[in-house]
């Protein structure tokens, strides 16, 4: 009789921060001496059914252990079960599969511990680390990120005209047919949620690290591999860019902005946070007029002058809007 599949059920978390206006991201590091330390990955725990009735109250739980974090808003985002996903040698063990969340907090005096002192209760340490440190092809806010022209198009060009590898599953569409919708070749528009589909492209043609890593023959066969982010253990980038393409989704039609933002802010601090997470520069007044139309905010009467300059009228988030209508949001339009 064949032995049973042995499965296992785990969470992993991709946890977002902000810090003015830059997205964090909660990521975990070994103890190890620095030389022989392998990347960061997200925070993960084992699912208990017998103690954890749903999976999100297990991750609440074990986040809170892991981190001393309490966290606002959360939501399941994919689950992840390709075979070796947790590389081991030999991949004799028990499947990992792993479901994925996206799950928000708010930075402040508690939270904001640097490196070396927020480990929460476990052994290994935490860190908040800007989730374009990751992704650098995805910050738009100074203009096209000069990686892609100079480093990564190039040699995805190359890696489109070769013909895939023998046993390669087909696919819907050609290499270059996907290069051009993932990363806006011919003219065609970058879609700022496409952000898995970019490292999906990038891994497939051996140009990131977890490619090698992984062992697969397109990054293998490269004499050596191009910086394209830094990496992550396992398959976390890939969970991390689903929750950045998700969180970016949900600007355009839930308030859920106003979950990393403090209770009181200027319209310049919503603006800068909007497009730190959506990755481009946005027109200040066209913005303006979004928020004020919008009714989402709302003046508390009083002033920041935080910045040295002239005082900036206070706002916050107008709570009842939910109930007024279920679905508002930034509806900030993709770029063309």
């Amino acid at each position: 009789m064949a032995k049973p599949t042995q499965i296992e059920i785990g969470l992993s978390a991709a946890i977002v921060a902000a810090s003015g206006q830059t997205p964090l991201i909660l990521t975990v590091r070994s103890e190890e001496p620095a030389e022989v330390r392998e990347p960061v990955w997200l925070p993960f725990g084992q699912f208990d059914p017998l103690h954890h009735r749903t999976l999100e109250i297990g991750l609440r739980a074990w986040v809170g252990e892991l981190t001393n974090l309490n966290l606002g808003y959360a939501e399941q985002l994919y689950t992840f079960g390709d075979r070796g996903r947790h590389m081991q040698a030999g991949d004799s063990g028990p499947h990992v599969m792993s479901v994925g969340y996206l799950a928000l907090t708010r930075l402040n005096t508690e939270n904001e511990r640097d490196e070396e002192d927020h480990r929460g209760t476990s052994p290994v340490g935490t860190r908040w680390m800007p989730w374009y440190d990751f992704f650098p092809w995805e910050d738009w806010r100074g203009g096209r990120p000069k990686i892609l022209d100079e480093t990564l198009l190039p040699l995805l060009r190359t890696w489109s005209q070769e013909p895939p590898a023998a046993g390669t599953p087909p696919r819907a569409f050609g290499r270059r047919r996907r290069l051009v919708m993932a990363f806006g070749e011919d003219n065609a528009p970058w879609d700022e949620e496409k952000i898995l589909d970019r490292y999906e492209i990038l891994y497939e043609a051996g140009l990131v690290e977890e490619a090698l890593r992984d062992g697969r023959q397109a990054a293998a066969a490269r004499p050596s591999l191009p910086y394209a982010g830094l990496p992550m253990r396992y398959d976390h980038r890939r969970i991390l860019a689903t929750a950045i393409a998700r969180l970016r989704s949900k600007l355009k039609y839930r308030p859920i902005i106003f979950e990393l933002m403090p209770e009181t802010f200027t319209l310049t601090e919503l603006q800068g946070l909007v497009e730190a997470i959506s990755g481009r520069h946005l027109h200040k007044q066209n913005f303006r007029r979004l928020v004020e139309g919008s009714a989402l905010v709302e003046a508390t009467g009083a002033t920041s002058t935080k910045t040295g300059g002239r005082p900036a009228a206070l706002y916050r988030f107008r709570r009842d809007i939910v109930k007024e209508r279920p679905s508002p949001g930034l509806r900030v339009g993709s770029r063309g």
